[in-house]
């Protein structure tokens, strides 16, 4: 009789394992995210809001950071009322979220140059499915309710003697923050597929993956090395000016807001805007001036427009010519041996298109409130403090009679401005890619 063959420990189940590895995507992510926006939060402010709301206040960036919407409301009956919302994406956050879960997507991966599409697309689902779970509870723990102090002694006893005081309330809205924060999770994965070198493929999209993978790499570069240097920038003006934790909770949670939109301006792309009243969100000074010179109107940011406020702007042009034409040498050296010179600028110009079609749609802004009571607003409060602590502004909002800020791109000056910006390409043309780089001038 034979013996039976030993039997060695195995992990778990096909599919139970494939769960766990959705689940430490998703956590991985929320840690990261959660980390970098209670630090922000922190250097802003908001663990100082009444009534113990700093977890709520993490749940509502966190939605926020992913394409989600705040709103917030409440009153007092007749007395008084609220009127608000936020529709801003704290891009730090969201950039360390799809950081790390491209890295622990890609890691469950390693070791393969090719995958079944089946495989893959289990993965993607079982991942997606963790998430929407995560986005729910995210949604049910971003809600908080506390008491505004009017700042008006004549209004306080009025409505001490009538016996209303008046609440707000902030929640996250369900449908945007789950289908939208769904969407964000897709495009971070079609992002990682299309950018990193490790990510395997089943063998017929191989050849589109090699089209697509050195504009994608390169553009991803651009927009990391934008990230980098605002961050020396933000940290040199700490230590210059002092303002250490108004600087930190910027760069902790809006940096990439600021700076993608420079990249953009120094492409010659546009934004429309508009700023009323004081809303707590980070503006610069320049941008802030565009805003608010429209005498109410909607304003135009563009280059011209940037360095009529501060001639500095105008370094935002060499800046992204020199990025873009490092994206170019970047591009045509990671491509395959033979690939023609026209298929490099047009795959850059593909990139730069998607690139900053991505930049215009996470940048936009919109953000608005308005607290009166029997019609007359009011002023110093939580309210104030709430949209300076979500977004970044360790200041209080001073006046809450109302203010208003919206950002939104003009993508149909931007996208094409951007697809047909090819600095690098013009220049430099690869022989070969393996071992030292080697260009011939045209």
């Amino acid at each position: 009789m034979h013996p039976e063959p030993p039997t060695t420990a195995a992990g778990p189940p096909g599919v139970l394992r494939g769960w766990l590895d959705a689940l430490a995507v998703v956590l991985a992510g929320l840690a990261a995210m959660a980390a970098v926006a209670a630090l922000g939060l922190w250097a802003a402010g908001a663990d100082a809001l009444p009534g113990g709301g700093f977890p709520s206040i993490l749940a509502a960036t966190l939605a926020l950071a992913v394409g989600g919407e705040v709103g917030l409301d409440g009153g007092a009956g007749f007395f008084a009322h609220v009127d608000a919302g936020i529709v801003a994406m704290p891009l730090t956050v969201g950039l360390a979220g799809a950081l790390v879960m491209a890295e622990v997507f890609l890691r469950q991966l390693r070791f393969r140059a090719v995958a079944h599409g089946g495989e893959l697309l289990g993965r993607i689902a079982r991942t997606a499915a963790v998430w929407v779970v995560a986005l729910v509870l995210l949604t049910l723990g971003a809600r908080h309710t506390f008491t505004v102090p009017l700042g008006n002694d004549l209004v306080e006893q009025l409505g001490g003697a009538l016996g209303l005081t008046p609440e707000v309330g902030f929640h996250a809205e369900a449908s945007s923050t789950i289908g939208l924060g769904l969407l964000w999770l897709l495009v971070v994965l079609a992002a990682t597929f299309a950018v990193s070198r490790r990510a395997p493929l089943p063998r017929r999209l191989v050849p589109f993956q090699q089209a697509v993978r050195p504009a994608a790499f390169a553009m991803l570069m651009v927009l990391l090395a934008y990230v980098v240097i605002g961050l020396v920038a933000g940290l040199l003006t700490a230590i210059v000016h002092g303002n250490a934790r108004q600087t930190a909770a910027v760069l902790l949670l809006a940096l990439p807001n600021l700076v993608w939109l420079a990249f953009g301006v120094g492409l010659g792309g546009q934004w429309h805007g508009q700023l009323v009243g004081a809303v707590g969100l980070p503006v610069p000074k320049p941008l802030a001036e565009v805003l608010r010179g429209s005498d109410g109107q909607e304003a135009t940011i563009s280059l011209g427009k940037l360095a009529e406020q501060d001639a500095r702007a105008w370094w935002l042009l060499p800046l992204a010519a020199v990025l873009m034409l490092a994206a170019g040498i970047l591009t045509a050296y990671r491509s395959p041996r033979g690939t023609k010179p026209w298929r490099h600028a047009v795959r850059l110009g593909a990139a730069s298109a998607v690139v900053m079609l991505l930049v215009g749609v996470w940048t936009r802004v919109s953000a608005d409130y308005g607290l009166s009571v029997l019609g007359v607003g009011v002023g110093e409060g939580g309210l104030g403090d709430l949209l300076g602590s979500v977004l970044g502004n360790a200041n209080p909002v001073a006046d809450l009679g109302g203010g208003k800020l919206t950002l939104d791109p003009v993508l149909w000056i931007t996208v094409p401005l951007a697809a047909g910006d090819r600095r690098g390409d013009e220049l430099l043309v690869p022989v070969r890619h393996d071992g030292p780089p080697i260009c011939h001038k045209r």
